[in-house]
């Protein structure tokens, strides 16, 4: 079981942590499970960039980035070394704590 901690970017929004998450869920689905709006144009399959998020602890408990998730993070706006797509951030089994910066997804507004 996990505990995640979501951040937010966006001014005025509050960490929030969730605990016993169970490991084989996408950071994007835990996100819309708890109702934190986590924008998913592509509907979760690896084809856009609109979920991308920020790791900033606990990398080693989420699967392995692949080629094409890397190609589309490099499209994201402001990607870091830390950079995933929420849809493709799966928990592996195990236990552990993971701390997740969502960017502010008001700037994508008018685009």
């Amino acid at each position: 079981m996990y505990t995640i901690k979501f951040n937010f970017e966006e001014k005025g929004m509050e960490p929030v942590v969730f605990e016993n998450v169970e490991p084989g869920l996408t950071l994007l689905e835990i996100a819309l499970m708890n109702d934190i709006e986590l924008h998913h144009n592509c509907g979760g399959v690896c084809a856009c960039t609109t979920c991308h998020l920020y790791i900033e602890k606990g990398m080693d408990h989420i699967d392995d980035i692949t080629d094409k998730e890397e190609d589309f993070i490099d499209r994201a706006r402001d990607p870091r070394l830390n950079s995933r797509l929420g849809c493709q951030s799966l928990l592996l089994d195990g236990e552990g704590e993971i701390e997740v910066k969502l960017p502010d997804q008001t700037q994508f507004l008018g685009e």
